[in-house]
């Protein structure tokens, strides 16, 4: 398949696909996960088995042009009042009969309908592999977006961190100048408080990382959530001029290389089969036939014995000039055990062969409502292709914006963070010098420390929405 989007949507640097941390916790990267819930993923299975099905109903069309053999055989037992073989009675008694044969049947013509159902097999196939596919990177995009999610957690909470580390070095050198009695002793409360609230913020930091990496491991349907954690990976900024290009011309190569679309246009081209054949019960069916049968029985035989001594001949007509009778001799008939099960077979064995011709005349418009109803679902699936055409470039508009916005904002986020880290450097000097106080120096690194998580949260944005537009450009790291 054209893909794996693994997406290694962000796949831009090399990464082994487990590895283990010292505390046993096994380390997913982002290719893995894909890869596991392309493997385990319930809607993905789904799509694998109408693949299945579609390769099924592929034989079912091949075979339609393949002749049909039936072999039958019965043997049963007729208890009960039957004429007697020598003398013509009723008499109760039980006989047994066997029979057997074979039947070859061929279809010679049917209206096209068997072509056009083989070609519609083959259009399902392709239908059902481009839903797969369309799957595929849907679930892709999810689970990227999920891992996405953990990343920025983590991100915040490293800057979170070490910022708090930086706090806490100048808690220590206040507390110096406070004995050494430079400045006086209230100018540590502030960045007392400064620490605290820095500590709470970790620890929800540190909740949302666990709750991303439970969200991430419950769409990868994986129960084990204590020692589920992700790879320590980093993405950069992809080169990229996708944001460049004309929307038009990604619009178009949309329509030509995503999945939604061309299931759509399967749907139509089947629909369009669905017609034909439903019109080719308009035309006559020949088909051929030959039949071979034969039987067995242990019902006994007439024989003839000798001449009847009472009656030693009998008239069979009479000549027509004169009158007189013609006789022959009378004999006796006599009971004879029945031939060889064998030996019946072959004496008693028959063939048919031939071809029946059925011309439809009128079956009570059931032929032509069908038709219309394949004709409707023709125009239906038309709406429902224009309607994925829509949506579509409605999509790519919503992905170049979100893309141009992403990059605008990530672009601002960067500008946001050297200003602060400069303002802040300045307010740390001030400080140091005694020219300002705790306050104005933990507003100033509170400033930083937010511009910096909102530069972390704009750069994974950033990537992902480039990354999106770019499957929309048909463009895939993995192929």
């Amino acid at each position: 398949m054209k893909k794996i989007i693994t997406i290694t949507l962000f796949c831009f640097c090399t990464a082994q696909a487990f590895s283990q941390e010292d505390v046993g916790k096994i380390k997913w990267t982002l290719e893995a996960c894909i890869k596991h819930a392309f493997e385990n993923n319930i809607s993905i299975k789904q799509s694998q088995l109408d693949i299945e099905g579609a390769d099924i109903n592929k034989s079912d069309a091949i075979g339609n042009f393949l002749p049909s053999l039936n072999i039958n055989a019965s043997n049963n037992w007729n208890s009960g009042l039957t004429q007697d073989v020598v003398t013509g009675v009723l008499v109760n008694q039980v006989t047994r009969n066997f029979s057997t044969g074979g039947t070859v049947g061929i279809n010679i013509f049917s209206g096209l309908q068997n072509w056009r159902t083989l070609q519609r097999a083959k259009l399902s196939q392709l239908a059902s592999q481009y839903s797969l596919e369309q799957m595929e990177d849907d679930i892709a995009l999810f689970v990227a977006n999920s891992y996405l999610q953990v990343l920025v957690s983590k991100q915040t909470l490293q800057v979170l961190e070490e910022q708090n580390k930086i706090t806490q070095q100048q808690i220590e050198q206040t507390e110096a100048l406070i004995e050494a009695g430079t400045i006086p002793q209230g100018d540590i409360l502030e960045l007392q408080a400064t620490n605290a609230d820095e500590q709470q913020q970790i620890i929800v930091a540190k909740n949302d990382v666990k709750i991303s990496l439970i969200s991430l491991a419950q769409a990868l349907l994986i129960d084990d959530y204590e020692n589920f954690e992700i790879a320590d990976e980093s993405y950069d900024i992809p080169i990229t001029d996708i944001v460049n290009r004309d929307i038009d011309d990604i619009i178009e190569e949309a329509k030509r290389e995503r999945y939604e679309v061309k299931v759509a246009e399967k749907n139509v081209e089947i629909a369009e089969k669905n017609v034909e054949i439903a019109r080719g019960a308009y035309y006559p069916t020949l088909q051929g036939f030959f039949n071979y049968n034969t039987r067995e029985s242990d019902r006994e035989r007439v024989g003839f014995g000798g001449v009847d001594p009472d009656n030693p001949t009998r008239q069979i007509g009479f000549v027509e000039s004169t009158g007189d009778p013609v006789v022959t001799q009378n004999f006796l008939s006599v009971a004879l055990d029945p031939l060889p099960f064998i030996d019946q077979l072959w004496r008693n064995d028959g063939i048919t062969y031939g071809v029946q011709l059925n011309i439809p005349v009128f079956n009570g418009f059931a032929t032509r409502n069908n038709v219309k109803r394949r004709q409707i679902d023709l125009e239906r699936s038309k709406n429902q292709l224009q309607q994925a055409e829509l949506d579509l470039e409605a999509d790519v508009y919503q992905a170049y914006v979100d893309a141009q916005g992403a990059a605008k904002a990530y672009e601002a986020a960067v500008k946001s963070v050297e200003a602060q880290q400069n303002a802040y450097d300045f307010a740390k000097e001030r400080f140091d010098v005694g020219m300002s106080n705790a306050f104005d120096l933990s507003q100033s690194k509170t400033r930083l420390t937010n511009a910096q998580n909102q530069m972390v949260q704009a750069k994974y944005d950033y990537i992902f929405r480039i990354k999106v537009l770019e499957l929309f450009f048909g463009e895939r790291p993995v192929e």
